[in-house]
Parts: C-alpha cells; structure tokens; sequence
C-alpha cells in the first residue's frame, strides 16, 4: 500500500465524506430553507466560504480522532482486525503521534478563526473540548463500560449542532422576529437529526463492542458485552432500536398526513424497514461476522437518514 493510501484508510475518509455531506445536506435544506421561509435572502453568519471553513475543522478533528484511535488500540487491532491495520504496518508510530497533534492543531486553529469571525466564542472551546474527548476516549473511556459509547455518539450528534450553534444569536433572537423564527426551525430539526444520529450511532458502538469482544476481553477492556454479557447487551442495543422504529413511525405518519408521499416512502422503505431487519438479526447473531455485518447495515441506515434532509428543502 502506498503511503497515501494507507493514510486516507488510517484517517477513515468514508466516515470524513459522511461528515462532510451531513454538514452540507443540513446547511443547504434546512439552515438555508429557513432563513428563506422566514424572509431572509441568506443565512446570518456561515456565509458558503465559512461554512467550508467549519466544514474543514470539523474533518481535521474527526481525522485527528481515528488516527490517535487507532494508535492506541494498535494491540487490540492485532487480534479483532489484524487485516485492517495500518500504524506500525505502513505508518510509523511515530509518525502516527505527529499526524494526530498537526491535524488536531489545524482543526482547533480553524475553529477559533472562524469564531473570531462571526463572533461565536462558543464554537472554539467547544472543538477544543471534542479533540479532549476523542483522546480521552481512545486512552481510557474506550475500555469502560458505555462511557466512551456515549462520548462517541454525543460526538456524532455535535457534527449537526455545531452548525446551529454557528448561527445562534441569542440577543438577535430576542430582537428580531424573522431570524427567531428560521432558528426555531432549525433548532427543532437540529435535535431530530441530532437524537437520531446519537441513538443509532450508539447502538452501533455497543454492537461494534460485541463484535471486537475476544480482542477487547484479552487486553482488560471493561466494555457492555464483556460486564453485562452478550444477552443484555443486545437487550440494550434492541431497546434503542425499537425507539428509533416507533419514533420514525410518527414521523411516517406524519408525513402521509401532510401529504409528503415521496419522503414517507422513503422513510419506510431505506429507514424503518431496514431498522426492523436490523433488529430480527441482532437477536440472531451469534459471530464477529454478524454483528460486522450488522454494523454495517446500521451505517447504511445512517446514510439514508442524513439523506433524508433532501426533502426538507421543500417541506420545511
């Protein structure tokens, strides 16, 4: 493998261009579409240059994130996915630490640039706060029961907040009726796509977990499947699962109600059914290689949820 081959799978950039279209999907049907329907020509502070700019921290850090992930867990890595592993293989350790400090450097620079120019004081310890987190996590919460799962998720989460978080003005709320309106529409929208993302991303680290159980047993991990079991750990990721289908329920029947055919068929046909399916064989796997797949199919369902901001270009 050549060397920028082995860094583009080291930094995950599927999970980078994941990032990328949730931030651009969310910016261009829904912050723009509400600043519209509320009157407004544009959005009130992430003009499209800074938006790119917010776009690229946000890259940086996640970047930043698998590569001192994957530094840590290099041993671990050696039993659950030798096959996969790239630090010491094609990277050098090392090199591996200097990467993690420069990208996460040039991504908390990039945020504190940018919060300096709105005027958003929030954004940059906020980031600063999000690299901690991920090292923190590959260091230590990893290894512990559901913490470092729910660090991971609320990350996941933050990847759609930050957005509203760069256009909120509370004074300008206040004060100015039309701006008030577009962000209390996108606010309620943040926090749909915000939980969603946080519930699946959770059951997906808790299946991941079952699935990295033998390597994660062997190194004194304390994580769900290796405290509660196997049996409670699916009980838990089926519970999660099972609000997620009740709650895309509602908003099907909403959408039928409202007359938004294209987007409810959508909804239940790469969303609800899917997660119905993800849920019959979560209680059938047995193997590393189910839950893989498992995990797989929840990333797929992700995508098709992100995707789903397309409609409220027209709807909102």
């Amino acid at each position: 493998m050549n060397p920028v081959g082995a860094f583009l799978r080291l930094i995950r950039w599927p999970n980078l261009a994941f990032i990328l279209v949730t931030q651009l999907l969310f910016y261009f049907c829904i912050v723009l579409p509400a600043f519209n329907q509320a009157g407004m020509t544009s959005s009130w502070f992430l003009s499209r240059p800074t938006l790119a700019w917010l776009m690229a921290a946000s890259v940086f850090i996640a970047a930043a994130g698998y590569i001192i992930n994957d530094y840590f867990d290099l041993d671990i890595d050696q039993v659950n996915k030798p096959g996969q592993i790239v630090i010491q293989k094609f990277i050098k350790r090392r090199w591996a630490i200097a990467l993690h400090l420069l990208i996460s450097l040039t991504g908390i620079i990039i945020t504190f640039v940018l919060g300096w120019k709105i005027g958003n004081w929030v954004i940059g310890p906020a980031n600063i706060l999000a690299v901690g987190l991920l090292l923190f996590y590959s260091t230590t919460f990893k290894k512990k029961l559901l913490i470092g799962n729910i660090i991971i998720s609320l990350l996941t989460a933050w990847v759609i907040f930050v957005l509203y978080i760069c256009e909120l003005d509370i004074v300008l709320m206040a004060r100015n009726y039309p701006y008030h309106n577009a962000m209390t529409r996108i606010f309620k929208l943040a926090v749909l796509y915000g939980g969603f993302a946080f519930v699946i991303s959770l059951v997906r680290e808790v299946v991941k977990d079952m699935e990295d159980i033998i390597g994660d047993a062997k190194f004194g991990c304390r994580t769900m499947p290796i405290v509660w079991g196997m049996p409670a750990s699916k009980v838990f990721a089926g519970v999660w699962l099972v609000v997620l289908i009740l709650a895309v329920t509602v908003l099907l029947v909403y959408a039928i109600m409202s007359g938004w055919w294209v987007a409810a068929v959508f909804a239940g046909m790469l969303i609800a059914l899917p997660l119905i399916s993800i849920l019959r064989n979560l209680y059938r796997a047995e193997n590393s290689k189910d839950f893989h797949l498992i995990s797989t199919h929840i990333k797929l369902v992700m995508l098709a949820g992100i995707l789903s901001m397309i409609f409220f270009k027209w709807h909102i």
